[in-house]
C-alpha cells in the first residue's frame, strides 16, 4: 500500500541567544509521517530559502548560513550582485555549522543535538533556530 504524504506547514523562527527574533519564515512540508531527523529538518528549511531567493536573486540573502564569497551585515549577507545560490553547498554548510555548534535547534522548546535525532512535527510544532555569534578571540 502507498505511502500518502501529508503537507505539513512549520513555523520556523531564527533569534538571538537572548530569544529576540531575528527572522521568521514558514516552510510547507511533504512528509511520509510526522517524523524527520534533524538532518533532514535543517536541508527542508535551507533548500526553502535558497529557492525563495533564487526565484528572485537580489544582492541579498537573508539565511540561516552565510553563503561561500557573501559578507555579513546586519540583517542577512550580501552578495556579490543578484546572484543565484547553490542550494547543495548551503545545506552542507549549515549541516556542519550545526555539528560544531555554530546555532542551536530548538522544536517546542527542546533542544536536539544531533543530526540523526528524530523530532515530532505537528500542526502547532515551531522550530526556533538560535544564532550564535562567535566571541572574538574565541
Amino acid at each position: 500500500m502507498p505511502v500518502m504524504s501529508a503537507a505539513r506547514v512549520l513555523r520556523i523562527i531564527d533569534e538571538t541567544p537572548s530569544g529576540q527574533p531575528l527572522h521568521e519564515l514558514t516552510v510547507e512540508l511533504r512528509l511520509a509521517s510526522e517524523r524527520v531527523t534533524v538532518r533532514e529538518l535543517i536541508e527542508r528549511r535551507v533548500r526553502a530559502e535558497v529557492e525563495r531567493h533564487n526565484a528572485a536573486p537580489s544582492p541579498y540573502f537573508q539565511g540561516l548560513v552565510q553563503p561561500t564569497e557573501a559578507e555579513r551585515e546586519l540583517n542577512g549577507y550580501r552578495l556579490r550582485g543578484a546572484q543565484r545560490i547553490d542550494a547543495d553547498a548551503q545545506v552542507r554548510l549549515a549541516t556542519e555549522s550545526f555539528a560544531r555548534q555554530g546555532f542551536l535547534l530548538l522544536v517546542d522548546d527542546d533542544q536536539v543535538e544531533d543530526l540523526a535525532d528524530e523530532v515530532v512535527l505537528t500542526p502547532d510544532t515551531i522550530v526556533h533556530f538560535v544564532k550564535l555569534v562567535p566571541l572574538v578571540g574565541g
